[in-house]
């Protein structure tokens, strides 16, 4: 049996939004400290964190000041913290940040360090909303990634982001390019968004034959107040069953075994990826 222990970590905003983006993001990194560095010593093989989780979620505002809380990736602040804790403890970190590619061009995106502290790469979020309280095009370019899947110390794991979860090709994208665990790290509010959040991945996932980590994270955040984050983070197997769950309302980590070998037993038993007929999808593409 292949067993996988990995992490996840949902929070609240500390600190509040009338401080400067560099203040938030040295008080969020402080407030995870001390859950890395349990997750380190419990053994945690892959770890997580909710989308651009330094910050607050911005976007329910159209503030141009918001573009200082960007890094560069890799060789910024946090993604050179994090490689010295994935060094530090040999786990695989994800570390979903606000990405400045060059002034005036920005990304919501997921760094991914190796559990020898190597960046391996990023995923830049495809699937950029722009609807009331989430006016998320005003802040982040739209990711063209091609689906990476990052093969590292302890698997072979693909990253999408929040509202990418509603597109189910991108999750199919990357089971096919061979991810066996997909890390989902999100911000989403109460609504028909939480009735989709123990849905979509589920299915997802049990359509895929892998792993998917969700994550999401607490709280409300003032002056916006768009609606609570109800955190509710966890691990769905490839049939789709959420096998651990974090609390609706708490800063949590989330640890769980993951058992690697079932995604090949799942995919053994339902034939999903051999019975696809992508010769009869073309027309997909061609439906704008």
């Amino acid at each position: 049996m292949t067993i996988i222990k990995s992490g996840l970590i949902q929070m609240g905003l500390k600190g509040d939004t009338s401080m400067s983006p560099e203040k938030i993001r040295d008080l969020m990194l402080e407030a995870h400290a001390p859950l890395i560095d349990k997750a380190g010593e419990a053994g945690v093989q892959i770890l997580c964190f909710q989308e651009v989780f330094t910050q607050p979620y911005f976007c329910p505002s159209q503030d141009k000041r918001w573009y200082s809380a960007a890094e560069a990736i890799p060789n910024g602040h946090t993604t050179n913290l994090m490689c010295e804790y994935a060094k530090k403890y040999q786990m695989v970190i994800i570390v979903p940040i606000y990405e400045e590619a060059m002034p005036g061009v920005y990304y919501n995106t997921a760094a991914v360090i190796d559990a020898d502290g190597t960046y391996l790469g990023k995923y830049r979020k495809t699937h950029i909303p722009h609807v009331g309280g989430f006016w998320e095009k005003f802040f982040f370019k739209p990711g063209a990634s091609n689906w990476p899947v990052f093969d590292t110390a302890y698997g072979k794991v693909g990253v999408y982001i929040c509202y990418d979860r509603h597109f189910p090709e991108g999750w199919r994208a990357l089971a096919l390019k061979g991810a066996e665990i997909i890390y989902n790290p999100s911000a989403t509010v109460e609504g028909i968004s939480k009735y989709l959040w123990e849905l979509e991945q589920p299915a997802s996932a049990a359509a895929n034959g892998v792993y998917i980590a969700a994550i999401n994270r607490v709280g409300t955040e003032a002056p916006w107040n768009i609606g609570e984050f109800y955190g509710s983070s966890y691990f769905v197997n490839p049939r789709g069953q959420i096998e651990a769950q974090a609390s609706a309302t708490e800063d949590e980590l989330l640890i769980h075994d993951i058992d690697m070998d079932m995604v090949r037993e799942v995919r053994d038993g339902w034939q999903f990826f051999r019975d696809r007929r992508p010769e009869t999808y073309t027309p997909l593409t061609d439906l704008n």
